[in-house]
């Protein structure tokens, strides 16, 4: 196990860890790693923490985590192993107890893969991409099966241990794996609409089959057959076994195959087609798929691997199924696309174009794209029409970024346009967010099919009215600053006072203050606080940010929730910034790069902390300059010791410095929304000079 293996399991930060290490000559050695990431031996770690009284018992679910990842066959085999036996437990409980209770480990190890594989194919077919489960193959694996059983009964079932299981796989190794979040994959599984089969030929970690199959749990009809496609075979056995245990009444078919050069569902006619597909490939196949069948659209160029998926998803339909691929911006418009995009809409097989907020997916920085299509039959439309929606203006605070979009505002606005452009064959048009267009209306040299660029604007800020109440707020907001303007200062007669010091970790130490670090925690169905962010407490905005969404059925992580009073410091950037919580902000959650100071109001004033705290020479003398980024030691600023009278006064000329900088922020954003508004409604002529 890691450093931050042993952090979880004791419930520290790593700090704690690498302080461990360096203070307590017993700690254990590494039994492998590299000299900068070093792994350790869970027992040896598990006896240690005991000694030291920092550990009464080791979860379950920690155990079988680290027994996973040390694996000696790779923590994958080792999911895939777990998996099978899962699956095998919530099929046949008795039948497990029996053979566990029975057989060693040699002996379960033997019995094992006729009863998995009889499992298995009940539930994927003969051919199916759980390979592997050998005798030699599953005896280390006896101990972990033996415990993820055990993981089973005490997380609520099968299904809940598997997807905390492959949740901390997937978590741990962020780069190996590009994943579909809850919100894109709903909203995308929402547009097919009814599917009894649904296709994923890049099915990746199953997210879009799980949707498709949640979604059609709340309906009447619902998906009974799952395909899905994946190059990597690992991923592909992960799928199928989170697919047969989350979905154990429908058909689940997964192949472990190149989809392009290799197709396995070459005859499937699906009711839909659900893709999150890789982009910018440029070694898709170009060159063996010259004359494949599936090109009825146009022969992609190299650089157009993205209008290949959208051709196969469209070959695997049966006519009048609907596709939604995810898309990046890019396939739009680029001009090597334009005679396939050209062919999509004169068939009417593209039916509309969606906007997404940046942060929606992966990759975050940019705002992705779904695409919207439909198999046409023997008679097509005779005018077909396109679709377009933009909801990047969806994003929290209007401000795209990561984490940020307002989800259940996307779903309703991409699901309330397509509704009713499926059923009409048009919608009203709303400026700035949807649009009918005609075909042939969009048959031009490039044929641009970016959305912003076929959506009027809204009307300028709002329109005349919000303009002039713009105007009012800025003018009141204005005469607020020079009311909150600070008197003169006034300095001491001679030299400037020198109090003495104490610091922040010494008054942690002293219970005066409580010191917690954002960081992650797991959003439920029950509580979804806010995040405050880092750029929040800099801009002194409102919370912004969301907790990622937990599994639906594995326990969340607790985050720490700030609370009147509170005073948060980022710790990155090198400047002096701290902000005290008011009642507005209480409630949300801590995010990273974060620390929360809460004082002891019988010792210590709110404000007064805060005060000092944003000091120039404090936080330089506190920071560090290791890397590239300047970071900042809490526990290292300083604060004079004054008694809590002289404090109080202190934080009440810290507060009234605080309101007048608040008022200038928002001077500042009213006016450059009245600048923007002018400008706008100037150049769309709802608004004349004059």
């Amino acid at each position: 196990m890691t450093a931050a293996g042993i952090a979880r399991l004791a419930g520290v930060g790593r700090a704690a860890v690498s302080n461990w290490r360096r203070r307590h000559a017993g700690f254990p050695k590494p039994v492998g790693g590299t000299e900068t990431s070093p792994t350790f031996a869970l027992a040896d770690v598990e006896h240690w923490l005991r000694a030291q009284g920092k550990l009464a018992e080791v979860p379950l679910r920690e155990r079988v985590w680290q027994q996973l990842v040390s694996h000696p066959a790779g923590a994958a085999t080792a999911l895939r192993h777990a998996g099978a036996v899962l699956l095998f437990v919530r099929d046949r409980p008795s039948a497990w107890n029996q053979l566990s209770g029975a057989a060693d480990d040699t002996e379960l190890a033997g019995m094992l893969p006729a009863i998995l594989e009889s499992v298995l194919a009940a539930h994927l077919g003969r051919h199916h991409p759980v390979h592997g489960l050998t005798r030699d193959a599953l005896l280390p694996s006896a101990a972990l099966v033996r415990a993820t059983a055990g993981l089973a009964s005490e997380e609520g079932g099968a299904v809940a241990a598997f997807e905390f299981l492959l949740g901390r796989h997937l978590d741990a190794n962020p780069r190996q794996y590009t994943l579909t979040p809850p919100g894109p994959a709903g909203l995308m599984a929402a547009l097919a609409g009814g599917a009894r089969s649904v296709l994923d030929p890049a099915s990746g970690t199953g997210s879009l089959l799980d949707a498709a199959e949640d979604a059609a749990s709340h309906a009447a009809e619902g998906a009974t057959e799952l395909y899905g496609q994946e190059a990597d075979p690992d991923l592909a056995a992960l799928t199928a076994l989170r697919l047969a245990l989350r979905a154990p009444g429908a058909q689940v078919r997964v192949h472990a195959a190149d989809t392009l050069r290799a197709d396995a569902f070459p005859q499937l006619a699906a009711d839909a087609v659900l893709a999150h597909p890789p982009f910018n490939e440029r070694n898709w196949g170009h060159d063996e798929l010259a004359y494949d069948p599936r090109w009825e659209y146009g022969f992609p160029a190299r650089t157009e691997s993205e209008l290949a998926w959208v051709q196969h998803a469209l070959a695997r339909l049966r006519e009048g199924g609907t596709a939604v691929l995810l898309m990046p911006p890019a396939a739009a418009s680029r001009r090597s696309g334009r005679r396939i995009r050209a062919d999509l809409l004169r068939r009417g097989a593209l039916r509309a174009v969606i906007a997404l907020p940046a942060g929606s997916a992966p990759p975050y920085g940019i705002p992705l794209h779904l695409w919207v299509l439909r198999k046409p039959g023997a008679a097509a439309a005779p005018s077909p029409h396109l679709l377009v929606v933009d909801t990047a203006a969806l994003a929290a605070g209007g401000a795209p970024g990561r984490d940020k979009p307002d989800w259940q505002a996307v779903r309703t606005t991409a699901l309330e346009a397509w509704e009713a452009f499926d059923q009409d064959g048009g919608v009203e048009e709303q400026p700035g967010v949807r649009r009918s267009l005609a075909a042939i209306d969009l048959l031009g040299d490039d044929v641009d099919l970016a959305p912003a660029r076929h959506l009027p604007p809204p009307s300028a800020a709002g329109g005349l009215a919000e303009l002039a109440g713009m105007r009012e707020r800025l003018a009141t907001t204005l005469s607020r600053t020079a009311e909150l303007t600070p008197r003169p200062a006034a300095g001491p007669e001679s030299a400037p006072v020198r109090w003495p010091l104490t610091t922040v970790g010494e008054l942690a130490r002293a219970g005066a203050l409580v010191l917690r670090a954002g960081g992650p925690g797991t959003a439920t169905a029950d509580a979804a606080p806010a995040v405050l962010t880092e750029h929040d407490v800099i801009g002194g905005t409102a919370p912004t940010g969301a907790l990622p969404e937990g599994a639906a059925t594995a326990p969340a992580e607790e985050p720490v929730l700030v609370a009147a009073g509170d005073v948060v410091v980022p710790v990155l950037g090198g400047g002096a910034v701290a902000r005290v919580v008011d009642e507005a902000t209480a409630g949300a959650a801590l995010g990273r790069n974060l620390f929360l100071l809460r004082p002891d109001p019988a010792a210590l004033d709110p404000w007064f902390l805060a005060g000092f705290l944003r000091g120039t020479a404090n936080t330089r003398q506190a920071s560090s300059y290791a890397s590239t980024a300047t970071r900042l030691d809490v526990r290292r600023l300083q604060l004079p010791r004054l008694p809590l009278a002289d404090q109080h006064r202190y934080g009440r000329r810290f507060c009234e410095l605080a309101a007048f900088e608040e008022t200038l922020r928002l001077a500042a954003r009213l006016g450059e929304q009245l600048v923007q508004g002018l400008h706008d409604g100037l150049t769309d002529g709802s608004v004349t000079p004059g």
